[in-house]
């Protein structure tokens, strides 16, 4: 599928949504469970995701915007929602994600970027040059990411507890179909 901003910025603005409706009203063991080691549970990837609106999508939109290839990317913490998120409450981490995802998509759909701009370039830190329009696909799918994961790290908890229908689970058992 080619991108399309407009379809890009509806998967973006359910995001919050899909994440109320999936994780509210759940009891903490199940929100703030893991899948073992130094995996993340629902909490820190919502943390994460917060930390992704605050610095990540929309001030990486700007940097290309400005400055094009001229000034690399501010390098992303992968971990700051631990410290950020500590101690806080789920209904108030899908509160801020919510209110910072609608003013991002606010700013973006301000910039009535062009098919011109979505080909101006940036420099990632790591990945070197990337397109505003891979930037802006990233953004859908690593949204589609977490919430795949979070529903892995639910499902997991009953890996054992399905027992033989655990071969068509793709969820629990990892194959891909």
């Amino acid at each position: 599928m080619n991108f399309d901003l407009n379809a890009a910025m509806a998967v973006l603005e359910r995001t919050p949504e899909v994440l109320r409706a999936l994780l509210v009203g759940l009891p903490d063991r199940w929100t703030t469970i893991n899948e073992g080691g130094e995996t993340w549970n629902p909490l820190q990837v919502v943390g994460h995701l917060i930390h992704g609106e605050r610095t990540d999508w929309m001030p990486r939109v700007r940097i290309i915007l400005e400055h094009g290839e001229s000034r690399p990317f501010d390098k992303f913490d992968r971990f700051a929602q631990f410290a950020a998120s500590d101690g806080r409450g789920l209904g108030s981490l899908l509160d801020e994600f919510a209110m910072l995802r609608q003013e991002n998509l606010r700013q973006l759909s301000a910039l009535a970027l062009s098919d011109a701009d979505l080909e101006k370039h940036g420099r990632h830190p790591e990945l070197g040059i990337v397109t505003l329009r891979q930037l802006l696909a990233t953004w859908v799918a690593h949204d589609l990411d977490h919430v795949v994961q979070i529903s892995r790290v639910l499902a997991t908890q009953y890996s054992d507890e399905v027992g033989p229908w655990r071969a068509y689970l793709r969820i629990i058992s990892g194959q891909q179909g």
